[in-house]
């Protein structure tokens, strides 16, 4: 599937998403996007700006399901509340993920007649953006590297790199703990999954971030860059690949790939998507909710003040703050047939964008559903990771590397508190943060 090449390429010369998105808007301030429907959730200052709150709540109050006619991204249905997320995600043979119909994300396929003369589509099929049966094909070759036992030989490596990594940092001094913690402790595992070069890691989140940004996406200007970052990332791998071919199997992503007749003979593109769907949910993801917990904790002191005296409350705290955080904020679904839904009728083609935001504050599920609870009796019952055929293939490990965090800052007996900037991701689909300055003291 790939050649050799002479060395991996390393693509240091491009700017960041953030800064080539934000020198953009810069020179265009006509481009920065039109909302005129209240209940229009795609524009991505509610959630840069933390105000996303009551329109959701609104919506909820008023019914499971919003359709908004106009809006950047076309016409598409809000689904707001637990049940309908779930029941949607229940049904895929009706409510389809494939690529082929604009796949998982609230964005739209680019028009025929918005394309240039010559110019090809640039789409990216992923296991996560497709439907069965080869969804399960695909899906059941990775999901060897998450399983319970996996977990077990996973912990004491995690445990050892989180441990040492909290011993690094300042007293007595701000630092940004998404670089310094989230970022760090995410793309070192994302490294080791892929048995990926470790000088190399954080071309990890270069790529994920260009890849994740939805906002990002839509601007068409940006999309020789993008596709160029994309290819860069494509080639390093397809070195790795090459590299591995002839080998025996190992445990990590690259081998399992390689060994497996569902994922052997992709093409450049589907090879493609299904790295950036590894690399933006084993990154973006959690290392998201890591930058969440501390904001979080800082935000109601009475549930750090929890955690600090009662420690066995860490699984359950992991849980509650994936919740609250909740770091991608949608998933979309396509109607791939005329149905009814909760009183509203649905038809082919239609767009639903379930809100993995608003369904982890439904308050017919979650009492006080906007504070922070570490002590939730169903905390677990967030949709973070989704539900049904599609939810998150990582989601043990996930909850493995924040509850072992947790478990690592109570045993130095540390207190993070926000000294600082804090900048939250200007995005519609992860939900996130870009800085969050921090100062350490012991309790």
């Amino acid at each position: 599937m790939a050649t050799q090449l002479a060395q991996r390429p390393v693509c240091r010369t491009s700017p960041s998403a953030v800064e080539a998105l934000e020198t953009h808007l810069a020179s265009h301030p006509q481009e920065r996007s039109v909302h005129t429907d209240p209940f229009d959730v795609s524009r991505s200052d509610i959630y840069a700006e933390d105000c996303w709150q009551p329109i959701f709540a609104e919506m909820r109050a008023r019914g499971p399901l919003h359709y908004v006619k106009e809006s950047p991204v076309g016409a598409y249905w809000n689904v707001v509340t637990h049940k309908a997320v779930q029941h949607v995600e229940s049904l895929p043979d009706i409510f389809s993920s494939s690529w082929e119909y604009g796949g998982i994300t609230i964005l739209d396929r680019i028009p025929d007649e918005e394309l240039a003369p010559g110019e090809e589509r640039f789409e990216l099929p992923m296991f996560i953006a497709m439907d069965r049966p080869k969804h399960t094909g695909q899906r059941r070759t990775v999901a060897p590297a998450f399983t319970p036992a996996e977990m077990v030989r996973m912990d004491a490596e995690i445990r050892q790199r989180t441990g040492e990594l909290l011993d690094t940092l300042p007293h007595g001094e701000v630092f940004d703990w998404v670089d310094k913690v989230s970022i760090e402790l995410t793309t070192g595992m994302l490294a080791i999954l892929f048995g990926f070069p470790w000088e190399d890691r954080r071309l990890l989140t270069f790529w994920s971030d260009w890849a994740g940004d939805t906002e990002l996406a839509m601007v068409r200007e940006l999309d020789p860059m993008r596709r160029g970052v994309l290819y860069e990332m494509a080639a390093y791998f397809q070195t790795l690949w090459a590299e591995r071919s002839g080998a025996e199997p190992t445990p990590d992503l690259i081998s399992m790939m390689i060994h497996s007749p569902a994922m052997n003979q992709m093409r450049p593109q589907e090879f493609m998507g299904n790295l950036i769907l590894l690399i933006v949910g084993g990154n973006d993801t959690t290392r998201n909710t890591m930058s969440g917990i501390i904001h979080a904790f800082d935000k109601f002191p009475d549930q750090r003040k929890l955690f600090e005296k009662q420690p066995e409350l860490i699984p359950n705290a992991v849980q509650e703050c994936i919740r609250y955080q909740t770091p991608l904020a949608h998933m979309r679904r396509t109607a791939n047939q005329d149905t009814e839904l909760f009183g509203e009728q649905i038809k082919a083609g239609d767009k639903l964008v379930l809100w993995y935001l608003s369904a982890n504050r439904d308050e017919t599920v979650f009492d006080n559903p906007d504070k922070l609870d570490i002590t939730r009796e169903n905390a677990r019952r967030h949709l973070s990771f989704g539900h049904g055929i599609h939810r998150c293939v990582g989601a043990r490990l996930a909850e493995l590397q924040l509850r072992v965090l947790l478990e690592e800052m109570h045993k130095r007996r540390m207190r993070v508190h926000v000294a600082g900037d804090v900048q939250r991701v200007r995005a519609n689909f992860v939900h996130g943060f870009r800085k969050l300055e921090v100062e350490l003291t012991q309790f």
